[in-house]
């Protein structure tokens, strides 16, 4: 009996540490070892948002151990779900992927009260995302 694959999704945006490390908090969190989950950024920052680490403790996640990744053009050919977050051309393309793009404004330079409403946006299109996936989002 063969286990179906287990769909890999790559969060982009530019610095690689607002948004995409938000996305890949949450997908980890509720697709547990049911998704392959990556982030990268076109541009990475030297470190992650202060204000986007305190707004995941808040709800649980602890991504105070997270460093922005530079985008490489494998982690994108080993991902079937490409999601994009503001990176626009950078982000290179290729053929079979599903490529999204999600229009979310950036936590760059705000504190963690402006940071809050963009985390919830998140946490739901990962709920939605993964309902997309057909993967069952643990509680």
């Amino acid at each position: 009996m063969s286990t179906p694959a287990v769909p890999s999704v790559l969060f982009i945006c530019v610095h690689n540490a607002g948004r995409s490390q938000m996305a890949a908090a949450f997908l980890t969190r509720l697709g547990g070892n049911r998704v392959q989950v990556r982030s990268a950024g076109s541009a990475p920052a030297e470190t992650v948002n202060p204000a986007v680490v305190e707004a995941l403790a808040e709800v649980g996640i602890d991504i105070s151990a997270e460093a922005p990744k530079v985008l490489t053009v494998e982690a994108v050919q080993a991902s079937d779900v490409v999601i994009t977050m503001g990176c626009g051309d950078a982000c290179p393309y290729f053929p079979g992927k599903t490529y999204l793009d999600w229009t979310l404004e950036d936590p760059a330079g705000q504190g963690v009260d402006a940071v809050r409403p963009i985390r919830d946006e998140i946490e739901e299109r990962v709920r939605g995302l993964l309902a997309d996936l057909g993967v069952q989002p643990r509680t």
